[in-house]
């Protein structure tokens, strides 16, 4: 037989008075019909009772009903502040310099690199598209303009070269545009579309500055000014190329 509810006809027999907002509560006379209702509960409750064995093991406090749990969230703040001090330990801390954190310097060849070498047999165009053997203008003081036209560089050498010593301006295009010189003094313009003077010397071109090659007869170089400034880098090298 069921017990009396608690839809406001006061307490049920046996049980303490029911608040208004329960609704209808029914107590069954066979306890196996709340089997269901209990499994549901058992259901919800397990996740709980797993959460709170985990934090036992952990050293952790459970938290009573009603009150928000503080461990986990401190220890999410201890795990993120262990993280940020690790990643800066990691950038602070004092590495040895590997061997590709550096550029290798290659230093500009100089006389002394080229001794041994000899020109090779590289054919340059003239004003008139023509063909023209640079060996063939030996000895030669060859000034490579195509960074810098720098006019007085060139007339200086013009100016000072020695009789049968060719003085050869060479252009990175076919155009052209020969420097003026003193009277009497005679330039050869040619142009290296190909770059091949620029591969055998290994000097890249450089804005403002020209490059000289001082050449013997025999097509060795004599003299190599990766970055010309004046006639006096050469003055000294000049008789030798006539001689």
């Amino acid at each position: 037989m069921g017990m009396p509810d608690a839809d406001g006809h006061g307490p049920a027999e046996g049980l303490p008075g029911l608040p208004p907002e329960w609704g209808r509560v029914v107590v069954p006379d066979d306890a196996s019909a709340l089997a269901e209702e209990a499994a549901q509960v058992r259901r919800e409750l397990r996740p709980r009772v797993a959460r709170n064995r985990w934090r036992q093991v952990l050293g952790l406090a459970v938290p009573r009903e009603g009150r928000p749990p503080l461990g986990l969230p401190l220890l999410m703040l201890l795990v993120a502040l262990l993280t940020t001090a690790a990643g800066l330990f990691a950038v602070t801390w004092p590495r040895p310099p590997r061997s590709g954190d550096h550029p290798t310097v290659v230093p500009y060849p100089t006389a002394t690199d080229l001794t041994g070498r000899v020109l090779p047999a590289l054919e340059l165009v003239d004003a008139d598209d023509s063909i023209v053997s640079l060996r063939a203008l030996l000895p030669a003081v060859i000034i490579l303009v195509d960074a810098c036209p720098c006019p007085d560089r060139v007339a200086e050498a013009a100016a000072l070269a020695p009789p049968g010593v060719t003085v050869v301006t060479v252009y990175g295009t076919r155009a052209l545009r020969p420097s003026p010189v003193p009277a009497g003094a005679t330039v050869r313009p040619l142009a290296d579309p190909g770059g091949g003077l620029r591969a055998f010397l290994r000097v890249p071109p450089r804005p403002g500055t020209a490059t000289a090659l001082l050449v013997g007869r025999t097509g060795n170089p004599v003299r190599l000014i990766s970055e010309l400034r004046s006639v006096d880098d050469y003055r000294a090298d000049l008789a030798s190329l006539g001689a």
